[in-house]
């Protein structure tokens, strides 16, 4: 209580965007008309061209705020009492967590990964929600999902019938993307690797259970034939 992560240290910039801080203005007044990814990328070459004396220059920067830091770090760590610490410490985690989430699904998104089967029910919503009454988006949910709760059997399998081609599209559009990512050497994103990493478990438990079975009934077949 008092403290939180918002009052931690900020680390030191590298010396590439402290020069990318320095020289983006004056870039973007000679470019006005080019993206942003543009502008980086013209900030990126400038700095690969930039000689190493002036390069020096940054880096001195840098190694100054970084003594800096280390000592502002020290006395906030200071400060905290050791439940403080603890409880910073999980909240460091799961800041940690949800921008290595964010990486992730940004990542995905740029290889191209085919997006979720919905179900029947996602279905029904996006049909339905501009009419939905209610204020709010989760007001308007609550409705959508008490009418879906009170349909038929038969008013429902129009969407689940939808839901089922959409199975079908995800699978094949995650056979094509995944033998994709197999040329790209991505084979850590292949959906199927880590369902096999998943089911060795229980198919050795399995075998071993089929193994012993049959021991068993080997048994069985030599003391028949001993009596």
């Amino acid at each position: 209580r008092g403290i939180s992560s918002d009052q931690r240290p900020k680390r030191p910039l590298t010396a590439y965007l402290r020069f990318v801080m320095d020289n983006r203005p004056a870039f973007r007044e000679k470019n006005p008309e080019v993206s942003n990814i543009e502008l980086i990328k013209k900030l990126a070459g400038a700095w690969k061209e930039l000689p190493a004396s002036q390069k020096q220059v940054y880096e001195e920067a840098r190694k100054t705020d970084l003594k800096r830091y280390g000592e502002q770090m020290a006395a906030y760590k200071a400060r905290l009492t050791p439940a403080q610490a603890a409880a910073l410490k999980e909240e460091r985690r799961k800041q940690l967590a949800k921008r290595r989430s964010i990486r992730t699904k940004r990542e995905l998104n740029l290889l191209g990964k085919p997006k979720r089967a919905r179900s029947g029910f996602n279905i029904f919503v996006s049909e339905n929600f501009q009419e939905s009454e209610g204020i709010s988006p989760v007001a308007k949910l609550k409705k959508l999902f008490d009418t879906w709760q009170k349909l038929s059997t038969s008013q429902k399998q129009p969407y689940l019938q939808l839901a089922e081609d959409d199975k079908v599209r995800y699978e094949n559009e995650m056979k094509s993307w995944e033998a994709k990512m197999i040329e790209l050497g991505r084979e850590d994103l292949v959906r199927s690797k880590k369902q096999r990493l998943k089911k060795k478990p229980a198919e050795t438990a399995k075998q071993a259970e089929t193994a012993k079975a049959s021991s068993g009934g080997n048994k069985a077949k030599l003391k028949k034939s001993e009596e």
